[in-house]
């Protein structure tokens, strides 16, 4: 696995880390077995950098990382662990957005976790209408003073809010939605950001698995699976599903991409590795439900970064027939 600086910090991280939104909820059903086999499938594929959320699964993935790192005894200070807040239904918006939330907030990671101090914490995904980034983050500069995290960032829904984030002194990351169906970073965002030395974290390479190739348009998911219940935004952010395409849009630009792939390499692979020819980015976090999809990730990092005429025809290809598709903001 190759590493990358996470922006201006001397620390170096897997190119290719893991998501874990996929181990808590909203994806269908995990089992802990099945979870434990996947993380350990990462770290053994090279992965450090290991992300997540307080909310996932009401803790469920926190806590499964948790004990994975329990099992690693000293090896665990090679992983970077990186969690989310502000979302919680205890004690809920908009009572969440206070320092005394976000420190209950942090404490509840760090028992999970099982760790003293968190190496990222990230806001997630937050009103800047009802919360400005100068507060929220400096809620969080007061608990990475209190050493209960070592860094702080912010994941994000648009450009807008990356670029608002961008002006807080201390930001050490951006977590963004990109993939070959969510393009407007390349202009919007990522020049700013490493003039900047900030780290980006790209989420949802894979489209909510739709450029994995296995998807039909009838394709169905479990009921408690946000591929099945927001596939139009009814319940967060339809960027989150399918980067906003509606599904049967999205199998058709799928069919129309396979024609660019390189010969031997997986649609998977083409998808990620296009991501890492993109020096603005530090660390790609593909989910995973299984070891296999765990393994099949990494092995973007070993792959030959594509041509530049190919990443000419893809961006061709977005602007002409992808772009107009996308739903929500960007």
């Amino acid at each position: 696995m190759k590493t990358r600086a996470f922006g201006r910090d001397s620390v170096q991280v897997g190119e290719v880390g893991i998501g874990t939104w996929q181990l808590g909820a909203e994806w269908g059903d995990v089992s802990d077995e099945a979870a434990a086999e996947t993380l350990k499938a990462a770290f053994d594929n090279g992965v450090t950098f290991f992300d997540t959320a307080d909310i996932y699964g009401g803790g469920k993935s926190e806590a499964r990382i948790g004990k994975f790192l329990q099992s690693l005894g000293p090896r665990k200070k090679d992983l970077f662990i990186a969690t989310k807040l502000g979302r919680s239904s205890d004690p809920g918006w908009p009572h969440n957005f206070s320092l005394e939330s976000f420190r209950k907030f942090t404490e509840g990671s760090l028992q999970r976790l099982g760790v003293e101090a968190v190496d990222l914490t990230q806001t997630h995904c937050l009103p800047h209408d009802k919360v400005k980034p100068a507060e929220m983050f400096g809620w969080l500069k007061t608990l990475q003073s209190e050493g209960k995290i070592k860094r702080f960032g912010a994941s994000v829904e648009t450009m807008k809010e990356a670029n608002e984030c961008l002006d807080v002194d201390g930001l050490a990351s951006l977590q963004i939605i990109f993939n070959v169906f969510r393009q407007k970073p390349i202009g919007a965002l990522f020049d700013r950001a490493m003039e900047k030395g900030v780290a980006i974290i790209v989420r949802l390479p894979l489209a909510s698995g739709l450029l994995s190739g296995k998807f039909k348009a009838d394709s169905q998911f479990a009921a408690d699976d946000h591929r099945n219940f927001n596939r139009d935004g009814q319940k967060f952010s339809v960027g989150e599903t399918f980067a906003g395409l509606p599904l049967d849009k999205g199998v058709g630009l799928v069919d129309r991409l396979r024609g660019l792939i390189p010969a031997g390499m997986s649609l998977t692979q083409f998808a990620m590795r296009w991501i890492l020819d993109f020096d603005a980015v530090t660390v790609v976090i593909p989910g995973a439900k299984s070891a296999k999809q765990a393994v099949e990730n990494c092995s973007a990092s070993d792959l030959t970064p594509l041509s530049a005429a190919l990443h000419d025809d893809i961006s061709d290809f977005y602007a002409a027939d992808v772009a107009p598709l996308v739903r929500g903001a960007q």
